[in-house]
């Protein structure tokens, strides 16, 4: 028999009903992958996180490591507002989309005039356009993600059109965006300043020399972020309203919660976010594409997913997601290690997501039934 205790007004306590935090289950299973393909690794004479080679002095595969951060960092990026999202009770089919759109209008605030001493060949604007402060095409994309974010919360808030159509209408405009932007050419030769924004070292400069960390500057950003939003949804009214109209959207509005607002609120920022990730992915690449960020969205979907964020709305943390994500760079990481062919790694990773919303509904399903 279950221990009871009894407490002031005959309330009891019954110890099979104890459970951890969900965060905790998605890192046991961070481990367990990682040993998994560890031993994989070692099977093949090699090693998945550790350093064979004898001519590095290191311990850990440092290269491999670094790897798996930028896989990660700037779709996480986008996971963390899509995590956002979903607790609220919506979804978000546009961030990949935005990510595209954003990444070509940002680029061309961000080109240098001359490459190689000639006019830059792929110039979409006149002199005017050309090397400009780096702040510029930062403040364009953070816009560009700011205008899309807040038409898909409006039109979900205000027209009650389900979330799945209003940003599926965005995904494919802001695709069309993309491509009508400059004719479906790549834009490319940004200025040095820009191009340091992804590629530089931000860690030196905060750390005044300390530290070095070259090239990671997206997997800082994203971490910087996930902190930041972690301590927003936790601790402050905005989380707590997040959560409660996911969980019960007419009780959240007969407590005096503008639901409303709040929804366009949050698809704002998750624009938001979607833009800051094609900033740090225009940087990296040195380059813009039409086809930046094609199925992004549906990986940080499947980030949160993993990560113990219900599709039913009201539960999830960002903790979560970020356990999610570095799952979600293992797996990737782990397979090329093995020499898994491209085709079988998407059949796999879509398995998991499938796998990850089952055990979703069996935790829903149990919890309901010990309650």
């Amino acid at each position: 028999m279950a221990e009871a205790t009894h407490g002031v007004g005959g309330l009891s306590f019954d110890s099979r009903k104890r459970s951890w935090p969900n965060e905790v289950n998605v890192l046991l299973a961070l481990i367990l992958i990682t040993l998994v393909f560890e031993v994989l690794n070692r099977l093949q004479g090699g090693s998945f996180l550790f350093n064979t080679r004898a001519n590095v002095d290191t311990l850990f595969n440092e290269q491999r490591i670094n790897i798996m951060l930028l896989q990660v960092a700037i779709i996480g990026v986008i996971a963390l507002g899509v995590t956002q999202v979903i607790i609220v009770g919506g979804i978000d089919l546009s961030s990949g989309s935005i990510v595209g759109a954003t990444a070509m209008i940002v680029m061309s605030f961000a080109q240098t005039a001359t490459v190689n001493g000639n006019p830059n060949p792929k110039a979409i604007f006149g002199d005017w356009a050309m090397d400009l402060p780096v702040i510029v095409p930062i403040v364009v994309g953070i816009a560009c993600g700011i205008f899309a974010g807040a038409i898909n919360g409006l039109l979900i808030a205000y027209t009650r059109i389900p979330p799945f159509i209003a940003t599926l209408g965005m995904m494919v405009s802001a695709r069309g965006v993309a491509k009508w932007w400059s004719n479906g050419q790549p834009v490319s030769f940004p200025t040095e300043s820009f191009a340091s924004l992804a590629n530089g070292d931000i860690v030196s400069g905060l750390t005044f020399g300390l530290l070095s960390w070259p090239g990671q500057n997206p997997a800082v950003v994203f971490a910087a972020l996930a902190i930041l939003f972690h301590l927003i949804m936790k601790y402050t009214v905005y989380g707590k309203h997040c959560y409660a109209i996911g969980s019960n959207e007419d009780a959240a509005r007969m407590s005096g919660i503008n639901v409303a607002r709040h929804k366009v609120l949050v698809y704002t920022i998750a624009g938001m976010l979607a833009a800051s990730a094609a900033v740090l992915l225009t940087s990296k690449n040195l380059t813009a594409q039409a086809g930046m960020g094609v199925m992004y969205e549906l990986d940080a979907i499947a980030m949160a997913v993993i990560g113990g964020v219900s599709l039913a709305g009201g539960r999830g943390s960002i903790v979560g997601t970020v356990l999610g994500a570095m799952i979600f760079s293992v797996i990737i990481s782990g397979f090329t290690s093995i020499r898994l062919d491209a085709y079988y790694q998407e059949m796999v990773k879509g398995a998991i997501i499938v796998g990850a919303v089952v055990l979703d509904q069996w935790r829903q399903r149990r919890k309901a039934a010990r309650m």
